[in-house]
């Protein structure tokens, strides 16, 4: 019985199954490549959108705050606030022009 041989016989490793798992396994990592999130321009847009937030925020509080501070102390009584909440709103709105005419370090470099 064991001289016959059995109709097939084994399969063994194909040169052509070698090279299309060697193929698969290039494609998944150019593709797992090309997925990956972009988290460098997003960090930066997303710290120039905290940026501007924080310069209107801090000029208007800063001259509401300051305003009231001169009503206070002079007696002047909506005069103070309302010329430091326009001057607030006017230096608030330098530092955000002024922030976005400089040169970021990410521009150089984009393609």
């Amino acid at each position: 019985m064991s001289d016959e041989k059995p109709a097939r016989e084994p399969i063994a490793e194909d040169a052509r199954i070698d090279a299309l798992e060697e193929r698969l396994k290039a494609a998944r990592e150019r593709e797992d490549n090309r997925n990956r999130p972009q988290v460098q321009g997003a960090d930066a847009n997303y710290r120039s959108g905290n940026r501007v937030l924080a310069d209107l925020l801090g000029g208007i509080l800063g001259g509401l705050v300051l305003g009231w501070l001169v009503d206070t102390f002079a007696g002047t009584s909506p005069w103070g606030l309302l010329a430091g909440l326009f001057l607030g709103i006017v230096v608030a709105f330098r530092n955000i022009f002024r922030m976005a005419n400089t040169r970021s370090d990410d521009s150089s470099t984009e393609g």
